[in-house]
């Protein structure tokens, strides 16, 4: 092995290692490092059931490649982080049977998410039920392993991100819809990606592309005139460009990437000026414009995608056989920057990724101190170093103020007990204002807070409140 390393054999944790093929896929990522061919890989999941297989399948790539790393798999939390150099979350709490009162609820009152993990109503409480695991996890953790770097990818990312950071765990949140975005604009101008260069920062699924050049040349033009023609015909870009990569390894609880049209990301270029990084059907659900009737909706995205009813339809983990089968042909890293950040952490090697990181500093000048933002970092043995943007264009703050409204209520609901911040951020929520009177909306959330009563912190429980 060639590259220095600062952190020999190092032990990467994975807590939620027995979730829908993302976890194994990540593994993969990992091991495509050689420098992390010796770690120690300790699998953690509360169902041995699903941890199994996953276990099982890694050992086998392992010794198929010849490896020296380890596996250890286990329920005990505390054991899985003692020692930890890397933790990586990958978990949601409460599965389809929770999910379904995110959407089926809301609902009823005319706020139809197409997926509900980010922000609304459905982001909130996906949110709020996974606290008291967040609160074991960062009791262990600071002490059995203060230094360990955390890498998140579980939604709602920007609030799950900010209140690890506010627990007191050095959290990095990673989502996949920049590299999704940026590589889906470069196929449909036709421009090799490796000669694209963009700058990037906002908020998780509400990053806006600042810029994107190939060489000296401004390509935002042709990212205008195109975007719109095809907008005005219809048709999405990656309706004709195709999607990127295989977005179907989605962690539960991380963001999903889908391709399609593309009428809404275009609709909000158009007004505000700059392309944004979520698909066109989850960006339809953090503003008022999109989904106000059944009809307006399906305007802008003729195709319905609904991401409940997809994992409603699945009850197992993917083909993980057929992922082990791939990974044993070629062991090639994908898009995510989880592996890539291990292994500059492992062995200094620079890397920069876009990473959801607290504001402090004023990163991003006009958003809020305490809003989680997504801007470039630059990795090495240091960890994880968010760099300064300044100010984003005024609209394009605006527009993401709307949505960090929702996410630092809901956090400080999480830090303070206090349920009427949980209130606040569910009728603050671009979408349900849109569709909803505010004795409506306090009537939803009295009854996502019942029905999701036994997995919140206590504090926010209906009994505390009575």
């Amino acid at each position: 092995m060639t590259e220095n390393r600062f952190l020999p054999a190092p032990k990467i944790t994975i807590i939620g290692a027995g979730g829908f093929v993302f976890p194994f896929r990540l593994i993969g990522d990992i091991l495509s490092f050689p420098a992390l061919r010796d770690a120690e890989l300790c699998l953690m999941d509360i169902r041995p059931e699903k941890l199994g297989p996953v276990a099982q399948a890694t050992r086998e790539l392992i010794a198929h490649h010849g490896f020296d790393a380890t596996v250890v798999e286990t329920g005990d939390r505390r054991a899985a982080l003692e020692g930890a150099d890397i933790v990586i979350i990958t978990f949601q709490v409460g599965g389809v049977e929770a999910y379904r009162h995110d959407v089926e609820i809301p609902r009823r009152y005319g706020i139809d998410q197409t997926v509900g993990d980010t922000v609304g109503p459905g982001g909130v409480f996906r949110f709020l039920r996974s606290v008291p695991a967040y609160d074991a996890i960062a009791a262990d953790a600071l002490e059995v392993c203060p230094g360990a770097t955390f890498i998140n990818y579980a939604n709602p990312m920007a609030m799950a991100t900010a209140y690890l950071n506010a627990k007191g765990l050095r959290t990095v949140g990673l989502c996949h819809s920049v590299q999704g975005t940026t590589r889906m604009l470069a196929r449909t101008l036709g421009v090799p990606y490796e000669e694209i260069s963009y700058r990037c920062a906002g908020i998780n699924h509400q990053a806006w592309i600042l810029e994107f050049v190939r060489g000296q040349e401004d390509l935002y033009p042709a990212v205008r005139e195109t975007m719109s023609r095809l907008h005005q015909r219809g048709r999405g870009a990656a309706d004709l460009a195709g999607d990127d990569g295989d977005h179907s390894e989605v962690a539960e609880g991380a963001n999903v990437y889908e391709g399609g049209n593309e009428q809404v990301r275009t609709a909000i270029m158009n007004a505000f000026g700059y392309f944004q990084t979520e698909s066109s059907h989850h960006a339809s659900e953090y503003l008022p414009y999109f989904r106000k009737s059944p009809q307006l909706t399906e305007e802008f995205l003729p195709e319905r995608w609904d991401y409940y009813e997809i994992c409603a339809a699945h009850d197992d983990q993917g083909d993980i056989d057929a992922q082990l089968a791939k990974l044993k042909e070629e062991l090639a890293p994908s898009v995510e920057y989880g592996a890539t950040i291990v292994n500059s952490i492992v062995t200094g090697t620079p890397s920069v990724i876009h990473g959801n990181v607290p504001n402090h500093g004023s990163l991003i000048e006009n958003l809020p101190a305490d809003a989680c933002v997504e801007v470039p970092c630059l990795v090495d043995a240091r960890g994880v170093q968010p760099t300064a943007i300044g100010e984003l264009p005024p609209q394009l703050a605006a527009v993401n103020r709307t949505n960090v409204n929702v996410q630092t209520l809901a956090v400080r609901a999480a830090l303070t007990g206090d349920v009427e911040n949980v209130h606040h951020a569910v009728a603050l929520d671009p979408l349900t204002a849109a569709q909803v009177t505010l004795e409506d909306a306090r009537a939803m959330t009295e009854e996502l807070l019942a029905a999701h009563a036994s997995q919140l912190p206590e504090a926010l429980r209906p009994a505390a409140q009575g």
